[in-house]
């Protein structure tokens, strides 16, 4: 019986082995291994950041391109289903257009919703000003526009911002029916670097 048995587990336990030096002995062009603190990171911290994010669709120079435009039936009509807007909106640091900008929202936002105006917002906060000028902040996430208040996850960042994450609360600071033209109140809290 333990004959048997050293029968079947010793080659089964020499594939695995050889298996096991076979992945251990990757290209090295393919696979390395990384420092546990390759960039010298520092203690993760929480910010707060508070600006305003101005989508304006009329007049001589708007922010906000049509993209896609859905067909037109039951389905789509109530809501723009399918809709697909490009932005590349101001972010400002208070509600006035002509206040400081701190950068701009680059990006797209979709109607993702048949049965209210949600949308799918997928863009990027890219600051220009101050210490974080140059750095970037991912968000994408569900926006249901007509909630008081929204919140969408941060997924990721560039520059101050690499390994980031956290949520933005979107509440709607104006919006003009007649031209769609909105200002946002937009919160972000951050863990970053």
């Amino acid at each position: 019986m333990a004959k048997t048995f050293l029968c079947i587990i010793f080659p089964l336990l020499m594939i695995t082995i050889s298996q096991t030096f076979l992945v251990t002995q990757a290209d090295p062009r393919f696979l390395q291994s990384v420092k546990l603190n390759p960039m010298k990171l520092k203690t993760e911290k929480l910010s707060h950041f508070k600006f305003y994010w101005h989508d304006t669709i009329s007049g001589p120079n708007p922010t906000v391109v049509n993209i896609v435009q859905p067909p037109v039936n039951n389905k789509t009509k109530p809501t723009g289903f399918g809709m697909i807007n490009m932005i590349d909106d101001a972010m400002t640091e208070k509600p006035e257009i002509g206040s400081k900008l701190l950068g701009r929202a680059q990006g797209f936002y979709g109607q993702a919703s048949q049965e209210e105006i949600g949308l799918l917002m997928a863009m990027n906060f890219v600051f220009s000003t101050g210490k974080y000028n140059g750095s970037t902040l991912t968000i994408m996430g569900r926006n249901p526009v007509f909630h008081k208040v929204r919140e969408m996850p941060i997924i990721g960042g560039s520059g101050l911002f690499r390994f980031a994450r956290g949520y933005v609360q979107a509440s709607t600071h104006t919006f003009d029916i007649k031209t769609g033209d909105a200002i946002v109140e937009y919160n972000a809290y951050v863990l970053h670097y």
